[in-house]
């Protein structure tokens, strides 16, 4: 048997899957190693938003605005659903107000298309949005929203159906000598490994990790259905997301939020919660989240945090009756002060992580730049 390949990729999540997509694209032979039986970590557990509102103008929203136009492509071609359906931030508060509108004024001009819309018109978009002291919201319209567990599981059998990728799951890779790339059942002969393992820092290159500061981030999930239909539209959020990305850090008002946030509720920042409300094909709702750091993550997890992220929520959207039908948590990698870690602990060996809660959001315009290179 050859096993043999030009380009050898570990981890079948979105960051692997999407350097993947880019090397196929260019022709290149492509062995995909995955440990599991099919991906089960960070690109599974989220709201499966491509989120460019998230990224300040720049590297990290051209990187979005990219990656977008790729999940578009893919979606129609591999047959999984992908809803361009945009995003609203809601205020309900003079200071939630006045930031939406400062983040307007600093960022004109920018890639970003989005626009300040009236308590009327974000019910016209959004029927399930509490109108009672809304007091208007920021409009994008370059949000979208995957069902993850369908696309991560779909992306991959579509990549081996059109571009021949071949496919190891149930492959642990243990050891990297090049030009061998080694698992406990096989070797391969590859002339470059792209390392996309998301948050097992202890498996390859141990000693890499340790020189850069990188973290875990475990977050708080949960599925529910409504007792009556109910379509939300937009995705959803409020006043707490506002103090969550970094681009609305440059709004003078947002001192201001913060502070009434904190009298409100230390629990807020205490465990890094901001309410986002997403939407799937099926017309499951998904929730949460919150955020802990930590090189080691706590199997556990707390019930009052669901608690904390449920009550905000009931706070700007009303659902009716509904019921809570799964929980879980994530864990993702996350690089202070950067958006995405790529380095070469070898000659021919690359490490792509660090892309904190965003892999959805920037995988493609990032596998995109690093693919270029070949």
């Amino acid at each position: 048997m050859d096993r043999s390949a030009d380009i050898a990729i570990v981890g079948a999540g979105i960051v692997g899957l999407a350097h993947a997509y880019m090397a196929l694209r260019k022709g290149y032979k492509v062995v995909l190693f995955e440990r599991e039986q099919f991906a089960i970590g960070a690109s599974v557990r989220n709201f499966g938003l491509v989120w460019p509102i998230g990224q300040e103008p720049g590297v990290g929203l051209d990187r979005a605005l990219r990656a977008r136009q790729h999940w578009e492509e893919i979606s129609k071609e591999a047959g999984f659903w992908m809803k361009p359906n945009g995003s609203l931030h809601l205020a309900y508060h003079e200071d939630e107000w006045n930031v939406l509108n400062e983040f307007i004024d600093l960022y004109k001009g920018t890639a970003y298309k989005c626009s300040l819309i009236t308590a009327d018109e974000i019910i016209k978009r959004s029927p399930a949005v509490r109108k009672l002291n809304l007091k208007g919201g920021l409009w994008s319209e370059t949000e979208g929203t995957v069902y993850a567990r369908e696309a991560i599981r779909r992306i991959p059998l579509w990549l081996q159906e059109k571009y021949g990728l071949i496919i190891k799951f149930g492959h642990v890779v243990t050891e990297i000598d090049m030009p061998l790339i080694k698992t406990a059942r096989e070797s391969w002969r590859v002339d470059k490994v792209y390392i996309c393992s998301g948050a097992d820092f202890e498996t390859l290159y141990p000693e890499v990790y340790d020189q850069h500061p990188v973290s875990k981030c475990k977050l708080h999930m949960m599925k529910a259905v409504t007792e009556k239909p109910v379509h939300i539209g937009p995705t959803l959020c409020a006043g707490l997301t506002l103090r969550h990305y970094a681009a609305f850090g440059k709004c003078p008002s947002l001192k201001l939020l913060d502070e009434r946030y904190d009298k409100q509720s230390e629990d807020f920042k205490k465990h890094g919660v901001h309410v986002l409300l997403a939407q799937n094909e099926a017309g499951e709702l998904i929730i949460g989240d919150s955020h802990h750091y930590s090189r080691t993550v706590e199997p556990f997890d707390p019930e009052f945090i669901n608690e904390i992220i449920l009550n905000y929520l009931h706070e700007f959207v009303d659902l009716g009756n509904y019921k809570i039908t799964e929980r879980w948590h994530g864990i993702y990698s996350k690089l202070q002060g950067n958006i995405s870690l790529v380095l070469e602990p070898q000659p021919h060996v690359t490490i792509v992580n660090g892309l904190g809660g965003a892999g959805m959001s920037l995988s493609f315009g990032l596998a995109e730049e690093v693919m270029g290179k070949l």
